[in-house]
């Protein structure tokens, strides 16, 4: 005999492979809400890139979409590696160290277009490739590292030319000679290029670089003589600007005095809409400005065009010299002043003809582009520096690191005397020195101005007139004492403070050189050596008022403690080398370089240069290296590598800041820096290290930390991860990490947490670790953003590695499915992380690698019918034990159920398995409440679960849990209860579940029963509930709150169960199960209305137990099942056609684990066939292994064909498994049609005629009734022929036949009269013995002439019914489909009211249970 299931050579022969176009679109929305959970890390759908293997040996590239989904471009030759990248327009540029990328030969460096990889022309880069920086607006790729050729570590790719070439600098040398890092300042008018390698500049006195200004951020708005003014304190003058814009972030000027941040809400004033500006700036004090400087806004598309500035108090328009930021030329305006709308310059500075003794400014803004003028910046610009001997007049100047200052001996007094000036007044400081007495005896005064830069200065010391003060008879004379710095001799002035007009007295003229930190030097006053005048009452009185610095020429060279030098040697800088894109200038940065190359940050070389021992430590063989750079907006940069700095004091971090160079809080980072991603004052740092220096955090920083700029605090990402990180990007609210680990760390000193192998995101804005959205195994060596996205696209990022398994999405055990872009799926992963949970031990994993040897979908296996009555002879009486539960290690999700909480709507995802999880300071697991609109994970509240879940029901607000579990302090073995309102466990009263001996409690299957209300189904492997004996499955009465046995009771063990009949009356439980205690019946039926069990088919026919069952849409007649051999070696799946099990055949090898089956929805038809409709497939999910495609986790059968649909993979890249789907809507019709616009059009104009013809019909039928009326009035029943059957055809059947074909036609479906069964009616008479002489020609089975009053036409039916006998009780004699349209289901016994029995052959009639009405043969009724 041959066996439907035996694994014989054969069945491979017929096995049909065709290829699939594309997958079949499931209709998810037609379910609800979809999820579908399992034991997996990623998962993906099967396509092309599904049956291609990764080779970690290569360095693989990905493409990651905004909502971080994964898809594989290219990979480079066998040990390949990528290291950076950068994109200019649809062009990505990577680089690294290979000689191929997929198949095309490119050393180093290589493009991509979004479709293929090219090479960057001839003549690249010789050696490995560290850095890309991508210059669009110059359409140049400059390219760092470890080569010689086409220049020393430096190299540019014109993209124009296709064309390489050294740097204008020619390159950088020195030490290591190896570029890490090149990235742009803050500005992005600069490269900062980082590494290993030394600089050196000319200290022979050469002019200053235009950008010598240490403090202010470079523009090509300013001059070298502009950007090294300081401007004028204005926080304590009086700012009034009007009119002023009605949004509150916008209209506050002082905003813009000295703006901490980028133009936006809080840094920028806007003017009102559509009308001229002012800004009036009053010191009510002389000072002596030199100009202005404005920096431009561009919020909303506004900017200013014109202006002009008025001085006060003389209230002349001031002629205004400036630079052309385009052209470079020296410019003059007076009225109608140009200020740049290029967003690339920050500020231009505007000067008077000559420096003025002014109170005040008012700026007209009188041109704009957009809604109106407005501006990001606003300062007065002194005419060097200068400070007052008040200090309350000495405010901190905008980019400076301190205010000045002053400082004094003896006693001071301020006093004040009113000027010729309006509303100002005078303030100065006096003190009395005794006459005769020593200069060292007597008071002093030192002023230490703020200097922005070195250069030539006239200092001036202003001596306000005794006339005003009233102490002419008091003055004397004093000695004043200026210190230039820069090594230069102090220069000392005597002269008379007996003036009786306020006067100037010059001090000093020279070159000014400001001490560091600071950027300070020091005027000193001290009475004369020979006292002028004879003093009043014996004492003679000092008066302090302010020294200014008139900037004369900015060309002095400073020392290293400014960034410049006065002696004639070179000095050295290490690591670190600034250079503006807008530099001509052709030099060697591998040789000895001008000083007019020379720019602040090149500050920080120095400073690194002598705190890392100089020449004789820095060798190519030195392990100093800088490998990061970034500027923050406010001028501060943080520079990160290999770093051990005496001087200052840090390790592998550092800031420059104010000119100095300095160590960030606790002493910098324990490990090396690799990386740095800047968002807005957060500094994410990466590398390798584990805490500060100082280990504050007690090891919390590992591998990954971030810094507050503006606090100056550190604080870690959770614990970090486990390995290094070697890159970081900042990607749409998240910052990706790229690296060597494999775990994100939950704790410090610990290993445990959730596993993620190379890559993981960090959400900005909760400060938690978010799932990556793709799914990826390996050691990526780069992150960062891809190109420039088209119109209605988003940016995507770019990945690259040594990638060993990556799938599109990434999800911790759970994702929602919905209809996607052109009908496709749309995955949206859980938006969280899942941790291992305290679960019950679970099998080990199989390691599998996926090995695809074919492409794109596949057709899998055929059908087969083989109709033999003995299908397989039972070699053991005994029931063989269910398989057991595929391995489904932590995290894992394995059951769901979806909740809406009527307080407020929201729908909630309720999920169960092998996990774990923090909420706040509760360590749940097993169980959680997912909210999908805020991404959140709640806990239930009280003890949490120990074990495993495996089932999950929500029914009304009752929560039921099924597993093997436990729960601290109850009885609770595998099954409770939780009121999701109440929040709270419902276990009082619940008598525990009890196994049988030698085993354990094990819920696989809770379901409620759609026939027979407040039932809870509950099945899987136990003896009893409490006392009451119910083995493998039991019956809880939600309403007694009391367990039930279901009729006689079953032996065995379920492992699904699934219902049936037209009203789901019958429950279908499959398992390792026998009715008789001894032969394995596998698949059985209880019916609720008689409590019978009974077997489905035979259970000889079947190999072994079921692990799957599912019943086609009820359908008692189309059943499915899964499971495998009594012996365990090999699975199976058949099919009950109502009368036999037939066979799905198949390839599926021994690995193969199904843990569900269900049918569902299709948005467009298949093949028709005899086993499963046209709209709808069965779902296959769990492990599925076969020769033909590798591994699937889930496929799709069509009757005929299955087809792999989902791959999913597990943590460590193995395959992983789908447990379930599970949807919102208990019920759904699995065809649905949708019209065409036209269709719609002409039935609305059909409804529209036939209202009209309706009112007709109405007039017609009263005439009939009045008729009607008539004919009764004169009945004689003798006139009467015993065999006219006129009577049994109802008047309305007409009007109700018209009604039903207008429904029938704007519903789309078949006419009643097309829908007549012939079959059904001769069925029908033959049984009540009786033809069906005389058939009304419109009684049809879709019962539409017996349509309640729905509409006009129905109440005129309604009206004729009134006139008829009322309904009379009935009984279903046999049991009845009722699939047609408009009939009624029926079960034998079923109680019926028959309310038209006028039809020889059909009856309408309602159910008195459910209220439904239809039509029934009449036969089948007693």
């Amino acid at each position: 005999m041959t066996t439907l299931f035996s694994r014989s050579p054969w069945l491979a022969l017929i096995l049909a492979h065709v290829a699939h176009a594309s997958l079949p679109l499931v209709d998810f929305d037609r379910m609800g809400t979809v999820g579908l959970a399992g034991a997996f890390a990623g998962l993906d759908l099967f396509d092309n890139t599904s049956a291609v293997a990764f080779d970690p040996s290569t360095s693989s590239i990905l493409s990651r979409a905004v909502d971080g989904s994964l898809t594989r471009i290219g990979s480079t030759n066998q040990g390949g590696s990528i290291a950076a990248g950068c994109a200019i327009g649809s062009t990505f540029y990577l680089a690294g160290s290979f000689s191929s990328v997929s198949g095309v030969t490119a050393a180093n460096v290589a493009s991509y277009d979004g479709s293929s990889f090219s090479a960057l022309g001839s003549n690249g880069p010789n050696g490995d490739v560290h850095a890309l920086y991508c210059d669009s607006a110059n359409s140049k790729v400059w390219a760092g590292g470890h080569f010689t050729s086409p220049g020393s570590a430096v190299a540019v790719y014109d993209v124009k030319a296709s064309s390489w070439a050294a740097a204008p600098f020619g390159g950088l040398a020195g030490a290591a000679a190896e570029v890490l890092s090149i990235t742009a300042n803050s500005s992005q008018s600069s490269l900062l290029f980082t590494g290993s390698f030394i600089t050196s500049f000319q200290g022979n006195g050469s002019t200053l670089n235009s950008t010598n200004n240490p403090n202010v951020p470079f523009s090509s708005g300013a001059t070298p003589f502009s950007s090294s003014l300081v401007p004028i304190p204005l926080q304590n003058a009086q700012i009034v600007a009007s009119p002023s814009s009605t949004d509150a972030s916008f209209n506050n000027v002082q905003n813009i005095l000295c703006p901490s941040g980028n133009d936006g809400p809080g840094q920028t004033w806007l003017g009102g809409d559509g009308s001229t500006a002012q800004i009036t700036a009053r010191l009510f004090q002389s000072v002596s400005a030199s100009g202005v400087r404005l920096g431009n806004t561009f919020v909303n598309g506004r900017s200013t065009t014109t202006f002009s500035v008025t001085s006060i108090p003389d209230n002349a328009v001031q002629q205004l010299h400036y630079v052309d930021p385009t052209t470079g030329a020296n410019q003059t305006c007076t009225t109608n002043c140009p200020l740049s709308t290029n967003s690339g310059i920050p500020y231009q500075d505007f000067t008077f003809d000559n420096a003025l003794s002014l109170t005040g400014v008012l700026v007209t803004l009188s041109g704009w582009q957009g809604a109106g003028p407005g501006l990001h910046l606003f300062q007065l610009l002194s005419s060097g520096a200068f400070v007052s001997a008040v200090g309350s007049q000495n405010g901190q100047s905008c980019f400076a690191p301190i205010a000045s200052n002053t400082s004094f001996t003896k006693t001071w007094t301020q006093v004040e005397a009113n000027t010729n000036i309006a509303g100002t007044i005078q303030t100065v400081l006096v003190a009395s020195a005794n006459v005769g007495a020593s200069p060292a005896d007597s008071p002093s005064f030192t002023w230490a101005p703020y200097i922005s830069a070195s250069g030539e200065y006239n200092i001036n010391m202003l001596i306000p007139g005794c006339t005003n003060f009233e102490d002419c008879a008091r003055r004397t004379s004093v000695k004043v004492t200026v210190f230039p710095g820069g090594g230069q001799q102090p220069v000392v002035t005597s002269f008379s403070q007996q003036n009786t007009n306020d006067a100037t007295q010059q001090i000093y003229s020279g070159p000014v050189i400001p001490s560091s930190p600071n950027f300070t030097t020091t005027i000193t006053m001290t009475l004369a050596d020979n006292p002028a005048g004879t003093g009043q009452g014996g004492l003679y009185e000092l008066v302090a008022d302010r020294v200014q610095l008139i900037l004369t020429s900015a060309s002095t060279s400073g020392g290293s403690s400014g960034g410049f030098n006065v002696s004639g040697t070179a000095h050295n800088a290490f690591g670190i080398f600034e250079w503006p894109l807008s530099t001509t200038a052709s030099v060697n940065a591998a040789g000895v370089l001008p000083n007019s190359t020379e720019t602040s940050l090149d500050t920080i070389g120095f400073n690194l240069f002598s705190g890392l021992g100089g020449n004789s430590t820095l060798t190519a063989s030195s392990q100093s290296t800088v490998a990061a750079v970034v500027e923050h907006s406010s001028g501060a940069v943080f520079i990160g590598g290999s770093l051990a700095l005496s001087t200052p004091s840090a390790s592998n971090i550092a800031v420059f800041q104010n000119g100095v160079l300095a160590a960030l809080s606790e002493g910098g980072l324990n490990g090396p820096v690799t990386s740095f991603a800047l968002d807005g004052d957060k500094l994410f740092v990466g590398g390798s290290f584990s805490d500060t220096a100082s280990n504050s955090t007690k090891g919390q920083l590992n591998g990954v930390a971030v810094y507050d700029v503006q606090q100056k605090t550190w604080a870690a990402l959770q614990a970090g991860v486990d390995g290094p990180v070697t890159s970081l990007s900042v990607f749409n609210g998240q910052v990706s990490v790229a690296g060597n680990f494999t775990t994100i760390l939950s704790a410090a000193g610990s290993n445990v947490g959730h596993e993620s192998a190379g890559f993981a995101v960090w959400n900005v804005s909760n400060s938690a670790w978010a799932n990556s959205g793709g799914f990826l195994v390996g050691k990526l060596s780069f992150v960062g953003n891809g190109t420039a996205p088209a119109k209605g696209q988003q940016q995507s990022q770019i990945l690259a590695g040594n990638i060993a398994s990556s799938l599109k999405f990434g999800a911790s055990g759970f994702v929602f499915l919905k209809n996607g872009k052109n009908g496709e799926p749309q995955v949206t992963p859980l938006g969280v992380q899942l941790n291992e949970g305290d679960a019950l031990p679970a099998p080990a994993a199989t390691k599998r690698r996926r090995e695809h040897v074919r492409r794109g979908p596949t057709a899998w296996i055929p059908h087969i019918k083989i109709p033999i009555p003995q299908l397989f002879s039972r070699q053991s009486s005994s029931l063989p034990p269910l398989p057991p539960a595929p391995p489904a290690p932590a995290p894992a999700v394995l059951a769901g159920a979806f909740w809406t909480n009527t307080t407020n709507s929201d729908q909630v995802v309720v999920i169960g398995g092998n996990f774990s999880f923090a909420d706040g300071s509760t360590e749940a697991a097993g169980v959680g409440l997912y909210h999908p609109a805020s991404g959140t994970l709640n806990a239930l509240l009280g003890s949490q679960l120990n074990g495993t879940v495996r089932a999950l029901l929500v029914d009304g607000t009752q929560l039921y849990v099924g597993g093997e579990f436990t729960i601290p302090g109850a009885d609770v073995n595998g099954f409770a209860m939780y009121d999701l309102v109440q929040q709270s466990w419902e276990l009082s009263g619940v008598q525990a579940l009890q196994a049988s001996a030698g085993s354990s409690v094990v819920v696989r299957s809770i379901t409620t029963s759609p026939f027979k209300a407040n039932t809870i189904i509950v099945a899987g492997s136990f003896a009893q509930a409490g006392s009451l004996p119910c083995r493998a499955i039991c019956a809880w009465d939600s309403s007694a709150k009391q367990w039930n046995a279901l009729g006689s009771g079953i032996q065995g063990d379920v492992a699904s169960v699934a219902y049936a009949g037209s009203n789901l009356d019958v429950l279908v439980a499959a398992g390792s199960v026998s009715l008789s205690g001894s032969a394995s019946n596998n698949v059985v039926q209880f019916t609720f209305n008689n409590s019978d069990w009974s077997a489905i088919g035979d259970g000889s026919d079947l190999p072994g137990p079921v692990t799957a069952v599912t019943v086609n849409d009820g359908n008692a007649d189309s059943i499915f099942i899964a499971g495998r051999s009594s012996d365990g070696t090999y699975p199976y799946m058949a099919y009950w056609n109502g009368a036999v099990w037939e066979s799905l055949g198949s390839t599926l090898q021994g690995a193969t684990n199904i843990s569900q089956l269900t049918m569902v929805p299709l948005q467009d038809n298949h093949a028709a066939n005899s086993v499963i409709e046209s709209d709808r497939m069965l779902l296959v999910s769990g492990t599925l292994s076969d020769s033909s495609f590798g591994n699937a986790s889930s496929a799709l059968f069509d009757g005929q064909t299955f087809i792999p649909y989902i791959v999913a993979s597990s943590p460590s890249g193995t395959a992983g498994a789908v447990s379930s789907l599970f949807h919102s809507l208990s019920s759904f019709n699995f065809n649905t049609h949708v019209l065409a616009t036209g269709v719609v059009i002409l039935i609305s104009i059909a409804i529209a005629a036939g209202v009209v013809f309706l009112l007709v019909l109405i007039g017609i039928l009263w005439t009939l009734f009045s008729r009607r009326d008539d004919a009764l009035n004169k009945f004689d029943p003798a006139e009467i022929d015993d065999d006219d059957d006129s009577t049994q055809h109802r008047p309305s059947s007409l009007l109700a036949h018209i009604n039903a074909a207008t429904r029938t036609t704007i519903l789309g479906t078949q006419s009643p009269f097309h829908n007549f069964n012939a079959e059904k009616e001769e069925e029908a008479a033959a049984v009540a013995g009786a033809s069906s002489v005389g058939h009304d020609p419109f009684a049809g089975p879709d019962a539409s002439n017996y349509l309640r009053a729905e509409t006009p036409s129905d109440a005129v039916a309604g009206i004729m019914a009134g006139e008829e006998e009322a309904g009379r009780p009935a009984h279903a004699r046999y049991s009845f489909d009722g699939s047609g349209e408009g009939e009624l289901p029926l079960t034998v016994g079923q109680e019926l009211e028959v309310l038209d029995d006028r039809d020889h052959s059909w009856w309408y009639a309602r159910d008195l249970r459910t209220g439904n009405e239809g039509v029934v043969p009449a036969a089948y009724l007693y």
